[in-house]
């Protein structure tokens, strides 16, 4: 098992704890099940239907023989190479019409998983570069990224809902009678959405550097990678994307600008900082 994969392992638990304390301390123990039955039906839904919300939100169109050929005779003998490296059945190919460079895998399993670039990350790199990226996004694909993803998501968004609900009915124990520790309950409605946050943000960032090596490893060599992220950071920035802030994670760089985040909010860790650890790989 990499650091990365325990430490998302560690993150997630700490998530579902934060949603679970979280519910027991806002509402007791009907709280405690209120928010297991939030991250549940959230789940099932994220789980089945999050690849085609993400598609549709971005006017995905199908890469085929048939639609968008062009782009599927230069896209697709990549994948099919990599998907065979790497043991993976081949996914559903997108484009999405959308100048400034980018991408994503999408998909609840790697039987059902799509990958879709924009026009300007196929018109800005070279053969190799797309094939580092493709990589990266395969590599997300085969450790289950997506999912995990979405976990992750769901849980911190039950912990916003659960944080909200306590807002408007506040805190009580199961007898119905207030637990005296308002203070503390407000703290916790204020603190627990911001710490799902954290950890949501935390989990993307580790999956990132696995993805990135995964590129490395099945290509054969970090500098394609290196040379698509270079890339990708400065256009970018002169060709702003219009993405939902839900969706950011899903993409290989973080598809906004002028932003001033702190790291600890950023769903991505810092382009130099995957550089380098590329450049270390052997």
């Amino acid at each position: 098992m990499s650091t990365n994969t325990l430490k998302t392992a560690l993150l997630l638990g700490l998530l579902s704890g934060v949603l679970l304390v979280g519910g027991e301390a806002l509402g007791g123990r009907n709280g405690l099940f209120i928010g297991l039955a939030f991250a549940a039906v959230m789940n099932f839904g994220s789980y089945f239907f999050s690849d085609k919300i993400a598609l549709a939100m971005y006017g995905a169109q199908p890469v085929s023989e048939t639609e968008n050929p062009d782009a599927y005779r230069r896209v697709a003998p990549m994948v099919r190479n990599l998907c065979q490296r790497m043991g993976l059945p081949m996914p559903k190919l997108y484009i999405i019409p959308e100048d400034s460079p980018n991408a994503f895998a999408t998909g609840r399993n790697p039987k059902h998983a799509s990958v879709a670039f924009t026009q300007g990350i196929l018109q800005l790199m070279s053969d190799s570069e797309i094939e580092g990226v493709i990589a990266h996004e395969l590599g997300h694909v085969l450790h289950r990224d997506i999912l995990i993803s979405s976990v992750a998501a769901t849980l911190a968004a039950g912990i916003t809902m659960l944080a909200r609900m306590a807002f408007w009915f506040g805190p009580r124990r199961d007898d119905g009678e207030d637990n005296g520790g308002i203070f503390g309950a407000l703290l916790m409605m204020i603190l627990a959405p911001i710490a799902a946050m954290l950890i949501q943000r935390a989990i993307s960032r580790s999956r990132e550097y696995d993805a990135d090596a995964a590129s490395a490893k099945y290509v054969g060599s970090p500098y394609p990678l290196i040379g698509g992220l270079q890339k990708l950071e400065s256009w970018s920035k002169r060709i702003p994307m219009d993405a939902s802030p839900s969706t950011a994670h899903m993409f290989i760089i973080k598809p906004f600008t002028g932003q001033s985040f702190m790291r600890l909010f950023s769903t991505h860790p810092s382009t130099e900082d995957r550089i380098a650890r590329l450049q270390a790989i052997r």
